[in-house]
């Protein structure tokens, strides 16, 4: 299991407090639920968590006003966030994953991954990805 710390966008400083835990493999979850598939939005999101750290990104969950981002990963200079959504199926979800990306005001890139196959738009720069083209796109 990883200890994922939250990150203070706004102050810059990583929180003592709510953070989150991801598992280093998600059959372990499986193996102790069995399969459930409502549960494929925490695997979609441990599995982007998973790439992040596989590329060699420090990964926090980022925390606006009152929001959360899924993913801020750091390498060296660069800095991403990213959110995940398992599908983009109505206004609201579209609303509740662009929005907390469209309040952070700064050059970084900001990127919704899900599992939709049609809905290819971006959002005043905010990119969507497929995750499967999350996975083949290097960052």
């Amino acid at each position: 299991m990883y200890r994922v710390p939250r990150y203070d966008i706004k102050g810059k400083e990583i929180l003592k407090t709510h953070e989150k835990y991801y598992l280093g493999d998600v059959s372990v979850l499986y193996a102790v639920m069995g399969f459930k598939d409502r549960l494929i939005s925490g695997v979609l999101e441990n599995l982007v968590f998973l790439e992040l750290k596989r590329r060699g990104y420090a990964v926090y969950v980022g925390k606006t006003d009152s929001r959360e981002i899924d993913f801020v990963a750091q390498k060296q200079n660069k800095k991403i966030y990213l959110q995940v959504a398992y599908k983009l199926d109505n206004q609201s979800t579209v609303q509740r994953e662009f929005e907390p990306l469209l309040s952070i005001k700064d050059q970084f890139p900001k990127y919704v991954v899900t599992m939709d196959d049609f809905w290819k738009e971006s959002v005043e720069g905010v990119r969507h990805f497929h995750v499967s083209d999350f996975l083949l796109t290097d960052f």
